[in-house]
């Protein structure tokens, strides 16, 4: 029995950080289809508009069917709220993105989006999602760790030092395809940052706001249903009115930019919905200090299958990053052992924000979390 309950004790552990994991391979790849169609033509506001269309298109009927009895009711608030949120990610968080992505390469990119940890904390402290007491050992780890992992993104991003070679052949293909465009936009880089940075900005934004959402309207795939289609809606409306009188920029062809459609509408659906279930049970920080790992694989990605050069530098980088990740998780996941003042907590969770209702969620056994939240229904079909 100890050895059963040990088992599946650590499977549903484990079931977070697999999924964040697995979220940002989807998220490091659509980097390099995105790069790829943006360096062909293709304007960001219509890869983004296409994409949530093929994100509404796929996650819609799950959300029908899978919660079609726990499914809340829909008011007028919690609507404006989703249109709200949907306006922030994808429609302005992912333009910024992808317009900074053009004056800039793939792996600069995801670099410097690893200040989303630091902003998303800083968010989460002053809407009170997020515990922290200076004086605490814990807290001070939480902060420091954010400093460091934004460190070691500058460190990745500014340090060069000698050319490290893999064993792996690189893919010249798409290397030949991508290099003009890179070589084009260099002069461009701070103008490329400053719209990653405020892209991030929104990004940290669409995080704290969908933890307040998830309070109101706790079914996690009719949720991404809507974000998806609000934001579907909101991008092409955008694009009508800065892409208005240019109707080829629509067209789309067997060719990268299709690509990059499709998957990216796969991606999109499927990280609202990982990231939306882990926002109840570990709170909006612990999904943007995973941020980092990208930085990572899209370094190996980038090497692999845009010939991407990798100095001894960012490897450094990297390490200092990792570093950081794990002083951010040891605090948090410190802050989170169960105690008698939690227990007493969660006798009261209408009376805390999201950080206190995910505490709810570690000292209670899972199905009683899910039979009590969403009768039982979405937790069979995530396992």
């Amino acid at each position: 029995m100890a050895v059963k309950f040990n088992t599946q004790f650590l499977s549903h552990n484990a079931k977070p950080y697999l999924g964040i994991i697995f979220m940002q391979f989807c998220y490091s790849i659509m980097s390099v289809f995105a790069k790829l169609a943006l360096n062909q033509g293709m304007s960001p506001y219509v890869l983004v508009a296409y994409r949530m269309v093929v994100a509404t298109i796929l996650i819609a009927p799950f959300a029908f069917v899978l919660e079609r009895k726990t499914r809340p009711k829909m008011t007028l608030p919690i609507f404006a709220k989703i249109a709200l949120v949907s306006l922030f990610e994808p429609v302005i968080s992912q333009n910024l993105y992808y317009t900074g992505m053009k004056y800039t390469t793939a792996t600069f990119t995801v670099a410097l989006c690893n200040i989303l940890p630091a902003l998303t904390f800083l968010m989460a402290w002053i809407f009170r999602l997020e515990k922290v007491k200076i004086k605490s050992t814990h807290s001070q780890a939480k902060i420091l760790g954010t400093i460091v992992t934004a460190g070691g993104a500058m460190c990745m991003t500014l340090l060069k030092g000698p050319i490290l070679k893999f064993p792996w052949k690189q893919v010249r293909l798409l290397h030949n395809q991508l290099e003009t465009g890179t070589q084009n936009n260099e002069e461009d880089l701070t103008k490329g940052a400053l719209l990653i940075v405020a892209g991030c900005f929104a990004w940290s934004c669409f995080i704290i706001l969908q933890a307040f959402l998830l309070k109101s309207y706790p079914a996690e795939l009719s949720l991404t249903a809507l974000i998806c289609f609000m934001s579907s809606v909101e991008g092409t409306i955008l694009t009508l009115a800065i892409e208005r009188g240019n109707t080829g920029i629509w067209l789309l062809h067997f060719d990268a930019k299709l690509l990059a459609v499709i998957y990216g509408g796969f991606v999109s659906c499927t990280a609202y919905f990982i990231m939306g279930w882990l926002m109840k049970r570990r709170g909006p920080v612990f999904v943007s200090s995973f941020n980092p790992l990208g930085m990572v694989i899209i370094a190996v990605l980038g090497s692999f299958f845009l010939a991407e050069k990798l100095y001894l530098g960012r490897i450094i980088g990297a390490v200092i990053i990792v570093i950081g990740l794990y002083m951010v998780l040891w605090g948090r996941n410190k802050d989170r052992s169960p105690s008698k003042s939690d227990n007493n907590e969660v006798t009261q969770p209408d009376q805390q924000m999201a950080i206190k209702s995910n505490m709810t969620n570690e000292v209670t056994p899972p199905d009683q979390q899910m039979d009590r939240r969403n009768g039982g229904d979405l937790e069979n079909a995530i396992n």
